[in-house]
């Protein structure tokens, strides 16, 4: 494999040894946050949710934040292979315009126009995303509590500064100013612990789908947060990515989907003795798996732990990636670097896109004959 690196948890790597990777293993999916690099796991998606996991029958917890919500969402919807090929479509040519002087459009723009292009991509179809008979949906959102309980000019700035601290101190501490909200579909338990952090769990519904979907994309000061969403406690919400950028979550220690059942796992993860292995299996853009956004720079929470035991984490070669116009992935920094320029911006972006089908490419041929020398630790 030249583009392709698959990353294993001690758990996963023996369930590989002995049994290779199949579909009725995987119990969950996540979706990480981080803007436009998610379109390089679009092939990837189309190939997984529309050809691989669909030969099976076992339910499939799906946790996204912010992007990864989005694409879980995607993933529920009829026919999820044409569903994801309009996401990247519609995500590469999303213009906003600038007025005279203006470096960047105001939160007020993108949030009304991304609101927008949520319900014409969702328009009378979120009951296919709701009933899906197999996935269950969690959508990742992070509530402010205290300061940033009512979005602000002075105070969510000082809010933030504020949990930016905690965290740096203590991620648990981060509870103090944000909480994690999760949306979840078909009244679906957890399919992680949630001892980590402060957490909150809502039903999904008609009602609340596209605010919340809006609320785990809604980038603190770039879009503004969404407030009140129906059925869930008040106050302001933001991006889903602030308390789960990567979802570095225990997926090992309450791995609802680790038994057939459907009923809770009452100790760790063994993926000997579960009835379903429950694997996670994770498409992702990088090996790290940072788990808050406040995390970015601190560096030494980007290691793996035993939360990440059971996970199958799918990733572009660094190296690869140097081949990519620009020589990096898809990301925000695009939006400077191209400025006005958007056939520049989707030229470079289409590219990219084209050049990640050799990322399921080289997954199929690795699942027909897995070779474990080519299978790294996380």
């Amino acid at each position: 494999m030249k583009a392709l690196r698959i990353y294993a948890g001690p758990q996963a790597r023996r369930h590989i040894e002995k049994n290779g990777l199949r579909p009725q293993d995987i119990g969950v999916v996540p979706g990480a946050a981080g803007g436009p690099k998610g379109l390089m796991l679009g092939a990837l998606d189309r190939f997984i949710f529309g050809d691989w996991l669909a030969q099976t029958t076992q339910p499939v917890h799906l946790a996204g934040a912010s992007i990864g919500a989005w694409r879980m969402a995607t993933a529920c919807l009829n026919d999820p292979v044409a569903a994801f090929e309009r996401l990247e479509h519609d995500y590469i040519h999303q213009h906003y315009e600038l007025q005279p002087g203006q470096k960047r459009p105001s939160a007020e723009l993108v949030s009304e126009q991304f609101g927008q292009s949520l319900k014409d991509f969702y328009g009378g179809r979120v009951h296919e995303v709701l009933n899906h008979p197999r996935f269950r949906l969690h959508i990742i959102t992070s509530r402010g509590r205290h300061l940033l309980g009512r979005e602000h000019r002075i105070a969510t700035p000082l809010g933030y500064l504020g949990a930016f601290l905690s965290n740096s101190m203590h991620r648990k501490a981060m509870g103090a100013w944000l909480e994690r909200v999760v949306f979840s579909s078909r009244n679906a338990p957890l399919p992680f612990a949630t001892h980590d952090l402060r957490t909150r769990q809502v039903a999904l519904s008609e009602a609340n789908f596209n605010p919340a979907l809006q609320a785990s994309c809604s980038i603190p000061f770039m879009l503004k947060a969404v407030h009140n969403i129906p059925g869930a406690p008040p106050g302001a919400y933001w991006d889903g990515g602030i308390t789960d950028y990567h979802l570095h979550l225990n997926y090992a220690s309450n791995l609802i989907a680790g038994h057939a059942d459907g009923t809770p796992a009452t100790d760790d993860f063994d993926a000997e003795k579960s009835a379903a292995p429950g694997l996670v299996l994770y498409p992702h853009f990088q090996k790290a798996v940072v788990p808050g956004w406040l995390d970015k720079g601190l560096k030494w929470r980007h290691g793996a732990t035993h939360f990440l035991d059971n996970m199958v984490l799918l990733a572009p070669d660094p190296d690869w990636v140097k081949t990519l116009p620009n020589g990096k992935l898809p990301d925000r920094s695009d939006f400077m670097r191209y400025g006005a320029d958007l056939q520049g911006r989707v030229k470079a972006w289409s590219a990219a896109t084209a050049a990640s089908t050799q990322l399921a490419e080289e997954l199929q041929g690795w699942l027909a004959r897995p070779d474990m020398g080519s299978l790294s630790s996380l």
